[in-house]
């Protein structure tokens, strides 16, 4: 009866999580790329397709050519033939060789940039082992990451800041999810060590998401600074946000340099240093009384 009991709560478990899967959009809410780097991984791949399949068939034309010039007609059959043979081109060069997916110890290979589409491609196999919430957290991750490739352009890779990089990129996030894909299916719903590995997963993304977050922003400092201080100068000569348009000073104007004399005083008589334009008349005196 114990062991009728424990199957039925497992049951009951296995589907509720199944539920709130497809609540959340089943697997077609991860079914595309999680970011611009395994994307651009699948682009090259499937251009590469496409140029061996266009080789193939311009092959194939020519063969065919060739034969009907220096041998015999081709004919109904001949013709027949070298549309089945393009055919059968055509569906073997689109379906292979398929991607290859890189594996997790193959991650940290190459530059920086090169991990981070790698990371994204290895996470999107990884997707359909994991639960909805996690699958949600995988893509916003994968938007991070997008984030975070850009500022790692020119980002010298010996740098302590590359170095934490690549080890939570690499390193960190897939370890997380390998170890729940190494959980069986049947227990990952199960409570143990304070909570269930479904939860324990989305907890992790989450962290790993908020240092993904830190990383960025603290390799993004130094291109804020300067908007920040290109934003004051905007304000300074072109008027701040709040001020109407009809007030704003034209683009032209600009700074006076240090050396320039200050137009708002008169002009000084000569080398003496006295102002032009004064009057000259004596002060009054007051009267005695």
């Amino acid at each position: 009866m114990a062991d009728s009991t424990h199957d039925s709560d497992r049951i009951m478990a296995s589907a509720k999580s199944s539920l709130t899967h497809q609540r959340a959009g089943g697997r077609r809410a991860g079914s595309g790329s999680i970011g611009k780097g395994s994307a651009r991984i699948k682009r090259e791949h499937l251009t590469g397709k496409l140029l061996r399949l266009a080789m193939a068939l311009a092959a194939i034309v020519i063969a065919s050519m060739g034969f009907g010039l220096f041998v015999s007609a081709l004919g109904f059959e001949g013709l027949f033939v070298t549309v089945l043979l393009m055919i059968v081109a055509a569906f073997f060069f689109l379906r292979y060789p398929r991607i290859k997916v890189p594996k997790r110890e193959e991650l940290t290979r190459g530059n920086l940039k090169q991990t981070v589409a790698r990371t994204e491609l290895w996470l999107e196999s990884q997707r359909p082992a994991l639960p909805a919430p996690a699958v949600n957290l995988v893509e916003q991750i994968g938007s991070q990451l997008d984030g975070l490739g850009v500022q790692l352009t020119g980002l010298d890779e010996n740098t302590p800041a590359a170095v934490e990089v690549r080890k939570l990129v690499g390193e960190h996030l897939p370890q997380m999810v390998a170890s729940y894909t190494a959980i069986p299916a049947h227990l990952r719903a199960e409570a143990r060590a304070g909570g269930t590995p479904d939860r324990q997963l989305v907890d992790g993304l989450q962290r790993i998401s908020g240092e993904i977050d830190v990383v960025t922003r603290q390799l993004a400092e130094g291109a804020l600074d300067e908007l920040a201080t290109r934003s004051r100068y905007l304000d300074y000569r072109y008027g701040g946000p709040d001020m109407p348009l009809g007030e704003i000073s034209p683009p032209d104007t600009a700074l006076p340099p240090p050396s320039a004399s200050d137009t708002a005083l008169p002009e000084a008589d000569g080398d003496s240093g006295v102002p032009l334009n004064f009057d000259k008349s004596p002060l009054p005196s007051r009267s005695k009384s």
